[in-house]
């Protein structure tokens, strides 16, 4: 059987907290605990501070599998407002990841 991940293209990403409150709501996690964190990265350029928020899943992420069982997506992913996360096969996110300069792939235990 394949392994399953989520890839999150943190260029794009814009730190909605969309994917974590979702995450927190359909795994009912007190305050404080949750399968996603967001980090805020800042990089000084020779003309500017970029900034990046990167979500990244914690040890309580299991890619939601009683959604993904049932044949839905893991709740972060359909509820990301900017489209940059995206589950299915390490294969397939891999090759997806190719395209995508600034991405990062989890994979659960």
């Amino acid at each position: 059987m394949p392994r399953n991940g989520l890839l999150i293209e943190y260029e794009y990403c814009n730190g909605c907290h969309s994917c974590d409150v979702a995450c927190k709501q359909e795994h009912q996690y007190p305050v404080g605990k949750g399968g996603l964190r967001i980090s805020e990265i800042y990089t000084e350029l020779p003309d500017k501070v970029r900034t990046d928020y990167l979500p990244f899943p914690t040890a309580y992420c299991d890619l939601c599998a009683p959604r993904v069982g049932r044949g839905e997506k893991p709740a972060c992913v359909k509820a990301c407002q900017a489209a940059t996360m995206w589950y299915g096969t390490v294969a397939e996110l891999a090759k997806l990841m190719e395209e995508k300069p600034h991405a990062v792939l989890f994979t659960p235990k």
